[in-house]
């Protein structure tokens, strides 16, 4: 019989997509079949399924953690900010509609179904199912129809583990206020609670969990250390990339605009771990590097409001002057689009029906449709004939002259992307292209730099491999296996 464990959290970014990933490479290394599930999550970095759908990309990362491949079952409910538009809600991998928070809570109940149904099915398949909620268990003010927190543990009757995050401060309180404002039903389902993230000596914290256990009744499962390496695996949210920059710019500088709705930011983590190269992510008001051989306009998922926000910040005058010395340029996804002549918004996808002008840097042209692209996909990187493999995920078609001069080419006579005829600009919908090595050394050859022989999809496997060590080292896994059900 399938059993079923429940990871909620105090508050947001407490470590619960990274612990879920680490359990489940933990109990998939002890010999057993293990899913991850996420009811709903609100995240704009995703990533495409093998079944042609989006989840977010945490469980995507807690798939590969489970060594299994990702289907819209893991994520059933992904919510993508959208600006003043609210967010677009995505149910089983396809959109649903577009819906403003307050909007959103009617529409829980008649989602709960859907929930269920993926969760079932996943059920009748593995062993274990690891469930992750989102944001606070103790959001009381949303109880009412949820189905990403203690309202799907009440449907689906599964004992839950509550992780606080000491790094920031009051854990203390956060898990012992938790006990304090959640209903007695909801109480009966937590039957325990790890500490996440903590620094230092763990015997002067030792006090510290003998008082979480005394004044909430709940069983210690772990005081788990900080784990450093959690920095070279995709995060869930951007709020990530505000929090570390490098201590200098030295080597290889490749530069990132902060946009407001930075989507599939994990295109980048490959260049942030890369020896001799230093990725910056600008945040607003500062100048783009003037000392950056690269600037890398990234995805978005309001690309018309990014735009705007991108010359507010007087990001278009530093990038003519980077493009005036001759310095590179490549658009990802929505920075591609940027990057071209025109944006057209006929059918009000990203808000009002507009039309405005790109930054004109490329000859294309793009129009936004309501029909959105999502696949997985292997081709060429036409420059250096190098196998290139990623996915698609957008809305819009991009046409021009420059389109002649595409950057990948797939079977079948397919391309994608276009260049300028001096070849210093380019983009291409295509996300992931950084995680291949042999295209990535190459391409960055060409900006100058030193192949230091980082191989990407081997670090990730054997970082997952450490955090189930990792686990498995601080936490009772044991315990945790003979509570779920």
């Amino acid at each position: 019989m399938t059993r079923v464990l429940m990871i909620q959290g105090t508050g947001s970014d407490v470590g619960k997509s990274l612990l879920v990933a680490g359990l489940a490479r933990a109990f998939v290394n002890r010999g057993l079949r293990v899913a991850p599930f996420k009811p709903q999550n609100m995240s704009n970095n995703a990533a495409v399924t093998l079944d042609g759908g989006e989840i977010g990309r945490a469980q995507a990362l807690q798939a590969r953690a489970a060594r299994i491949i990702s289907t819209i079952d893991l994520n059933p409910i992904l919510l993508k900010p959208q600006g003043k538009n609210g967010a677009q809600i995505i149910v089983r991998g396809k959109i649903y509609g577009q819906a403003e928070a307050k909007e959103y809570q009617g529409w829980k109940a008649n989602l709960l179904p859907v929930v269920m149904e993926s969760f079932n099915r996943l059920k009748s398949q593995y062993d274990l199912i690891i469930v992750e909620g989102a944001g606070s268990a103790a959001e009381i003010n949303l109880r009412v129809n949820d189905i990403a927190n203690m309202g799907f543990a009440q449907q689906a009757q599964c004992p839950v583990i509550l992780v606080g995050d000491i790094d920031r401060g009051g854990v203390i309180a956060q898990l012992v206020g938790c006990k304090a404002v959640l209903d007695e039903w909801d109480l009966a389902l937590i039957k325990g609670f790890i500490v996440n993230k903590f620094r230092g000596d763990a015997s002067l914290f030792q006090d510290g969990m003998e008082f979480i256990a005394s004044k909430t009744g709940w069983k210690s499962f772990g005081l788990l250390p900080f784990f450093d390496a959690a920095s070279n695996l995709p995060a869930e949210d951007a709020f990530s990339l505000r929090k570390s920059q490098p201590s200098s710019q030295d080597g290889l500088v490749i530069a990132v605009p902060m946009l407001p709705h930075i989507a599939n930011f994990d295109d980048f983590d490959p260049l942030k771990i890369e020896p001799g190269v230093t990725l910056v992510f600008v945040h607003p008001g500062e100048p783009l590097p003037n000392t950056a051989k690269l600037i890398i306009l990234p995805g978005s998922k309001a690309t018309i409001s990014d735009l705007a926000a991108l010359r507010a910040n007087g990001w278009d005058i530093d990038l003519y002057a980077h493009a005036r010395r001759g310095g590179r340029i490549y658009g990802v996804c929505g920075g591609y689009q940027m990057l071209g002549r025109v944006i057209s918004d006929p059918n009000g996808v990203e808000g009002s029906p507009s039309t405005v002008d790109g930054l004109g840097l490329l000859e294309i042209e793009t129009v936004l449709t309501d029909n959105k692209t999502l696949l997985q996909c292997c081709g060429q990187w036409i420059s250096t004939d190098t196998l290139v493999t990623g996915y698609e995920m957008h809305v819009g078609a991009t046409t021009g002259a420059d389109c002649l001069r595409p950057v990948i080419s797939y079977e079948q006579g397919r391309v994608d992307g276009a260049s300028a005829s001096s070849g210093r600009i380019s983009g291409a919908y295509l996300h992931g292209i950084f995680s291949n090595d042999a295209f990535r050394r190459l391409f960055l050859q060409e900006l100058g730099h030193q192949d230091l022989g980082l191989n990407f999809e081997e670090m990730i496997e054997q970082t997952l491999d450490n955090l189930a060590a990792h686990c498995e080292a601080y936490i009772d896994v044991d315990a945790l296996w003979n509570i779920a059900r």
